[in-house]
């Protein structure tokens, strides 16, 4: 069996127990895709799978140690082996996506073809690994479950993170009147972005703001119900700060009136296909604040644990 190198870990924890690790080049399946891994990026839900937090996750993931020693979501690479009923894809191919199961912090990942997409012709492969989920998770929060229409007013809160920065694009797009909020020293790259207008947190107290908009979007996820109702005319919840934040939160979003979601982006072809096609069209770019060897990635998580990125961390494997 051929060989090679992967992130592995056998415990939760932080980004120290992640090891490289010399392993059996996984076999392509019916419906996937083997990829030659170039370029990942760091996600939140990175290092809440490593440290296996919130708990009752561990039901899904392990509850003394994780059922999967593989970690990784995001992925651009090259297609080396197409199995069969995979689609319209071929060796050679250039393609970006996620797999939710993890195992693509690897030199080889397979991958379901139902999650990748073709690259934009000229765009870098560590550019295109950096949009998947935050991308999915911007374009699905706004147009799949904020129905955001063109003329409509959207208050970004958490505007300058990897998703938030990305959802500004989208929205403006999209025709809509945008407002983000972030911290002050990020305002000025917030309004590079296209923001009609931006809050810093920092110098205006968001929980007292007066003002009303068709769509609320958190992803930073610190507005509480009352934040909601007093801002939207309907919301779209991502980020989470805490469980008891999130519990609270969720529980009055069911008893009351005021209309509420949180979600998990989905993966699916088309709307990769959406994000490729607005980053060919020049619609939408994504800012890199920092790029890390492979070998860095338990760096690179470190970092984003931090929550002060600005835009995404993107990791190269050539």
């Amino acid at each position: 069996m051929e060989k090679m190198k992967a992130f592995t870990r056998t415990t939760y924890g932080g980004p120290e127990v992640l090891h490289v690790e010399t392993v059996e080049k996984p076999a392509v399946k019916k419906a996937h895709l083997l990829v030659k891994i170039a370029a990942n990026s760091a996600n939140p839900a990175d290092w809440h799978i490593l440290r296996g937090t919130p708990m009752f996750a561990r039901f899904a993931f392990g509850l003394i140690r994780p059922n999967n020693k593989f970690l990784g979501a995001d992925f651009a690479g090259t297609v080396e082996e197409v199995g069969e009923d995979a689609g319209q894809f071929q060796v050679g191919d250039r393609v970006f996506g996620e797999f939710l199961e993890g195992g693509t912090f690897a030199e080889y990942a397979v991958v379901p073809a139902a999650a990748c997409a073709l690259m934009p012709e000229g765009s870098s492969f560590v550019d295109m690994a950096c949009m998947p989920v935050a991308g999915l998770t911007a374009l699905q929060a706004l147009v799949s479950h904020g129905k955001l229409q063109k003329g409509e007013s959207v208050l970004i809160n958490g505007s300058s993170g990897g998703v938030g920065h990305l959802a500004v694009q989208i929205a403006k797009a999209h025709g809509a009147r945008v407002t983000g909020v972030c911290s002050a020293r990020n305002k000025d790259f917030v309004h590079s972005l296209g923001a009609d207008a931006v809050i810093a947190y920092d110098e205006e107290n968001i929980h007292r703001l007066q003002r009303k908009f068709d769509l609320v979007l958190d992803t930073h996820g610190n507005l509480f119900y009352q934040d909601f109702a007093r801002m939207g005319k309907r919301g779209v919840l991502i980020g989470f700060t805490g469980m008891r934040h999130l519990a609270v939160l969720m529980l009055r979003a069911a008893v009351g009136r005021f209309p509420l979601k949180q979600f998990t982006a989905a993966p699916n072809t088309p709307d990769l296909n959406t994000l490729a096609s607005m980053v060919e069209d020049g619609k939408m770019r994504v800012h890199l604040e920092k790029t890390y060897f492979y070998t860095d990635i338990p760096k690179a998580i470190a970092y984003i644990e931090a929550m002060r990125t600005r835009g995404k961390v993107g990791m190269l494997w050539e």
